[in-house]
């Protein structure tokens, strides 16, 4: 061994992972050592930069992150022990370097691979699967033969149906993965792990692995229920039935489920599930369902997937006068994957504690007793699945004056840091931990400070890390911004109704107040021009995220409900605006139609199945408001009077795909409109029918939907307020509302709001769709989590390919090069170019329009991340200028790519994701993507809150 490769950095000692083993191209098992790997790895840099390669501090970091990823993998993947093919290991080195951006290196190293395998192939060393002695499993302390006509069938039937997947290879690689002795419960997972190599050259590989899963899912849970110890997806046609009850009594037994369930019609339940509906699964949905969804005793999943359905479907029609039959219909949209409720719903929909709701949102007062009684409500609502935004502007600002005790506050910050680290402790149920977004007003004193809470310098008892934060900025502060006018900050202890105060009314408060600071009255409050602070957030954005965003004008002059009360914040995911107060904790409950699941071949809208998807998702949402249990009573209260619920959308890229638009489009616009307006008529129609069944909503009276409001007759007030300068949000429209208008008045609402988009993180990926709006961030990577790594590549790109016989091993190789950019392969045809441009790939404007257009149709928001490359102050300010002057309610996530990282592939046709703001068509451009930014998205499995 060199010097060099002496004095590079070790890992822990080998011992640390004497839990885990290699298993060799012979079958043969050794003792996992990671040094084996820094050793192959520095081969390889040497081969490419020289023997001098490894004394580079870059080089020996590399190697280092090289040994520490694959490490991290493994230990992700067999968390306690077990074997790992040496293929495997090496395939996951070659990604690493691929990721670091090491391509030659990693060419180098894959001609070392080929040139030891064909070494082998030439002495004979390759296993032949039909020859040698009989592999023996072990089973039950027994060992015997395994079964190959049995694995041979399991393999086929997992590939039935499915084009360009070949069960041979499956059947030849898996067989290489084991050894002698190997347990009966691995056998399963070594099929898996053989055919998820392949879903980066073809999609359906995924499908694969999802149905081999299922064998592995069915005889854990039928072995548990006493069923049956194994079973085929043939046998489930009858076995479904069977399984049902005996779940439902087991549940029961276990008290993990209701025992309201057992009042249901099992048998007619059980007859209603259709088991061939297990096989629209990719792997990375199902996969999440079992290790975070279905209902397990120990570590034993008793539960299955339509099973499962039916259980959430049971659990929100368990107070519907035909339960039998509603909870047939619930199970119909949801295990078509039509419609798909939030995260808390499935987690805990017919449990004994049914917390269903997604997301509750609070105003903390300003005074001590109510502060910690605000954070305790936090960690009960976080314990039980709830995602937090909790409105701080109340709270008096640091320098303010304490009466009681004739001292100086130290202002919001402290408290918030309490608040972050609750969030820390307090998790959501064990499954993640606890989500929370603080919102301040940006006239706040504390505001600068509030700017700094996730900065990793400075004091760090002055810092929140772990926690989300919000500006809830007025209109008047825009107005300033565009105006270059100065901005005042106050302390919420000397102008306390500016808190509650909007539009017009707040403006002539403000000024009021200003005018105080003049003539000496106010004396605590500081003025720096608007422009400096809209600076400062932008950068700080810019630097770590924080905070978002979100106005507060167009949230509460458009709000149904201002006739009794203000919206004082939005959530943890900015899709939600309603009112609080310290005597109402607003709730919402939230789920989201699969828009692709309604788009015809031909790219035209399914109208009616949508319209039956909506009307059924609504009924389900209004079941969740009487079900839910309710941690605090604030809540409750809240909940109960004006019943508000969330209905939004995802699969809008999916959507656009198979109607053959581009994302950075005008038809993409118009798209989201039109659509858009569709799903508000139909559930806006269906909350007033169910207010003819059920009842109005307690506050109906007075509301916008009283005065015959609808959410895009309101853009009106919102002009009215700002003028008609500050709004250039459209109001067209394709469809007869004058209908519905005149349903709503003589009917009434069920619900106070009916609509927002929420993320979709998790929900999307069990589905196989994309999440909620966004677009898609690349077309071929990996996607880690907490069940594993996950080859994603984009099946709509595939298909595309396909037809025009460019889809081949080079392509996929450009893909790989390229980090699943098309824009530089130079085969591909520009308009599919331009049709699988990526998020960074296009200009934010398309995001901000068609946000636009479908926020005219919402009467909350939406969940809107906002992608920027080569992001400046320049790009931020006319992006987040744009947000607001198209009439936006709030933004979510900025998700910036420094030039660096776009600098590798930028091609001269035009700028990287540029900004703009006429109405010409984007170029496309090119863009190798940072990793996959730490969003809420189930890449960062801590932030998923709301979905």
């Amino acid at each position: 061994m060199s010097t060099q490769m002496q004095d590079a950095p070790t890992a822990e000692p080998t011992s640390a992972y004497s839990r885990y083993s290699i298993i060799k191209r012979q079958n043969d098992r050794v003792p996992f050592d990671p040094d084996k790997i820094r050793i192959a790895v520095s081969k390889a840099f040497i081969a490419t930069e020289g023997e001098h390669g490894l004394s580079s501090n870059r080089v020996r970091e590399q190697i280092q992150r090289i040994v520490d990823d694959v490490v991290m993998v493994i230990e992700r993947r067999l968390p306690s022990g077990g074997a790992v093919h040496i293929e495997d290991i090496q395939d996951q080195v070659e990604l690493s370097l691929m990721r670091l951006g090491e391509h030659t290196v990693a060419r180098a190293y894959v001609l070392y691979r080929e040139k030891h395998a064909q070494s082998r192939d030439h002495a004979g060393g390759r296993l032949d699967a039909n020859a040698g002695t009989p592999l023996l499993v072990t089973r039950n302390g027994q060992q015997q033969p395994l079964d190959l006509s049995w694995f041979r069938g399991l393999i086929r039937e997992a590939c039935s149906g499915l084009a360009d997947v070949d069960p041979e290879g499956i059947e030849r690689e898996a067989l290489k993965n084991l050894y002698q002795g190997v347990d009966y419960k691995d056998i399963v997972p070594a099929a898996i792990m053989t055919a998820r190599a392949y879903v980066e050259k073809e999609p359906n590989y995924s499908q694969v692995c999802a149905r081999l899963l299922l064998e592995q899912l069915r005889a854990e849970a039928l072995g548990f229920l006493g069923i049956a110890e194994q079973a085929s997806a043939r046998d489930m046609e009858t076995l479904y039935a069977k399984a049902l009850p005996a779940y439902i009594a087991k549940g029961i037994e276990l008290e993990l489920l209701a025992p309201d369930l057992a009042e249901f019609d099992l048998e007619k339940l059980g007859a209603a599930l259709i088991p061939e509906r297990d096989f629209q699964f990719q792997f990375l949905g199902l996969q999440t369902l079992y290790d975070r969804y279905f209902i397990h005793s120990g570590k034993i999943r008793f539960e299955l997937p339509q099973i499962f359905y039916m259980r959430v479907a049971m659990g929100l029609a368990i107070k519907e006068d035909d339960r039998n039959a509603r909870a047939i219909e619930f199970y119909e949209v949801l295990s078509r994957l039509d419609y798909m409720t939030s995260t808390p719903t499935l987690f805990n929909a017919g449990t004994r504690r049914p917390q269903l709701s997604s997301c509750y949102l609070t105003t903390v007062p300003d005074d001590l007793e109510g502060i910690y009684s605000a954070i305790k409500d936090n960690a009960l609502l976080s314990k039980w699945a709830g995602g937090l935004g909790n409105d701080w502007t109340p709270v008096r600002a640091l320098g303010a004056h304490i009466k009681g005790t004739n001292g100086e506050s130290q202002g919001v910050v402290p408290f918030l840091k309490v608040v972050n680290d609750t969030a820390v402790a307090v998790n959501q149920g064990g499954k993640r931990k606890g989500a929370v977004c603080a919102y301040l007003e940006t006239w706040h004193l504390d505001i600068e400070e509030f700017l700094e809470l996730r900065k990793n310098t400075g004091d760090d008892r002055r810092r929140a890390h772990d926690m989300n934060t919000a500006h809830w900025i007025p209109d008047l502060f825009m107005e300033r911004v565009f105006e270059d006018k100065d901005w005042t900050l106050f302390s919420p202890s000397d102008v306390p109704d500016l808190h509650d105060l909007t539009g017009l009314a707040f403006k002539t408060r403000y000024e009021e107040y200003e005018r105080q600071t003049a003539s000496g009255e106010l004396k605590l409050f500081k003025r720096l021009p608007a422009k400096v602070m809209w600076r400062k957030m932008l950068s700080m954005l810019f630097e770590t995220g924080h905070p978002w965003i979100t106005f507060k004008d167009a949230c509460n002059l458009r709000s149904p409900q201002q006739h009794v009360g203000v919206v004082h914040s939005s959530n943890l995911c900015t899709e939600i605006t309603l009112n609080t107060s310290p005597d109402e904790i607003a709730v919402c409950n939230l789920g989201s139609v699969n828009l692709v699941q309604h788009i015809n071949a031909d790219g035209s809208m399914d109208t009616e199945k949508l319209r039956r998807t909506v009307r059924t998702a609504v009924r389900m949402l209004d079941n969740v408001i009487d079900i839910n249990y309710y941690a605090v009573p604030q809540a409750q209260r809240s909940n109960s009077r004006h019943r508000p619920v969330g209905l939004g959308l995802m699969g809008f890229q999916d959507a656009l795909y198979k109607a053959g638009i581009s994302y950075s489009s005008d038809a993409a616009v118009d798209f989201a409109d039109q659509t858009m307006e569709q799903i508000s008529y139909f559930a806006l129609e269906a909350s007033s029918d169910l207010a003819a069944e059920r009842g109005q909503y307690e506050t109906y009276k007075g509301s916008l939907w009283d005065q015959g409001i609808l959410p895009i007759d309101s853009i009106q007030l919102l002009g009215a307020a700002r003028g008609n300068d500050y709004l250039k949000q459209s109001t067209s429209q394709t469809l007869n509302w004058a209908p519905l208008r005149e349903k709503i008045k003589q009917q009434g609402m069920r619900n106070s709001n009916v609509m927002a988009i929420a993320p979709t993180a998790t929900i999307a990926n069990i589905i196989g769709v994309s999440a909620s709006i966004e677009p898609t961030y690349q077309n071929l990577y990996v996607k880690s989590n907490l069940s594993g790594e996950f080859t994603v590549i984009n099946p709509w790109l595939v298909n595309a390919l396909k037809a025009e016989g460019l889809w081949d091993d080079v392509m996929v190789n450009d893909l790989k090069y390229y980090n699943g950019s098309v824009q530089k392969i130079d085969r591909i045809p520009a308009e599919l170019k331009a049709r699988f441009a990526t998020s960074f790939e296009m200009s934010p404007r398309w995001l901000v329009e068609a946000g636009s257009r479908r926020q005219k149709w919402l009467d909350q928001a939406q969940s809107l991340n906002l992608y920027i490359a080569e992001a400046d102050g320049k790009k931020l300010d006319v992006t987040y200028k744009m947000a607001w002057l198209l009439g936006l309610k709030t933004t979510y996530y900025l998700r910036a790519m420094g030039a660096t990282s776009a600098e590798k592939s930028t091609v001269a046709q035009g700028e990287l994701n540029a900004v703009q703001t006429t109405q010409q068509a984007p170029q496309v451009t090119a863009s190798v993507a940072a990793p996959v930014p730490s969003a809420c998205s189930i890449d960062d499995p801590d932030c998923e809150a709301c979905q």
